[in-house]
């Protein structure tokens, strides 16, 4: 997902739905030191986590708000826009709506996580996914056979993969001027 971002030294990104910053070695390695990483995460324990695997690293260039995504307070302009495993984000007009203005045009888009599947195999995968959805933040929307649509309403050319057996996809796309 975060190849897909096509980031560049001195970009910024957002990692909307950080969690404990899994990515975070990823976006630094493709940003550089002069480049810039803000996470977003609404769980403090999971931002605490973020904040020790910031610290660990000696990353100066990475930071996290603790904040729904809908409501967080941004400055500037972003390069990039990474939601992995967010599905209260790429799902959620709300929530896209909040990110969107802070991107650039032309910023990369890329987001991945878990859907309903409609193949043989994946079916018999589709009750523990729903189950598992059902542990998550009250912001999470239900599962969805397509989970990646209110995405594309903000993203030219959206590119969707979908790996084990249709259970769970990667989006990647372009924020353009023209699109909401």
């Amino acid at each position: 997902a975060v190849e897909l971002l096509d980031l560049k030294p001195g970009d910024r990104v957002i990692d909307a739905g950080c969690g404990s910053g899994g990515s975070f070695p990823n976006l630094v390695n493709a940003l550089g030191p002069t480049g810039e990483v803000v996470g977003i995460e609404i769980s403090p324990n999971s931002k605490a986590a973020a904040d020790r695997r910031i610290k660990k690293n000696g990353w100066e260039n990475v930071q996290v708000i603790e904040s729904d995504v809908r409501t967080v307070a941004l400055t500037g302009k972003f390069d990039g826009l990474l939601m992995f495993a967010a599905a209260d984000v790429y799902a959620s007009e709300e929530a896209l709506g909040a990110m969107m203005p802070h991107l650039k045009e032309n910023a990369r888009i890329a987001f991945f996580g878990a859907k309903l599947s409609r193949t043989g195999v994946g079916r018999m995968l589709n009750p523990v996914f729903r189950s598992l959805f059902k542990l998550s933040f009250a912001t999470t929307p239900a599962l969805d056979y397509e989970p990646w649509k209110i995405s594309a309403q903000h993203s030219a050319g959206l590119d969707v993969r979908e790996y084990f057996f249709g259970s769970m996809f990667l989006a990647s796309g372009t924020r353009s001027s023209g699109l909401t």
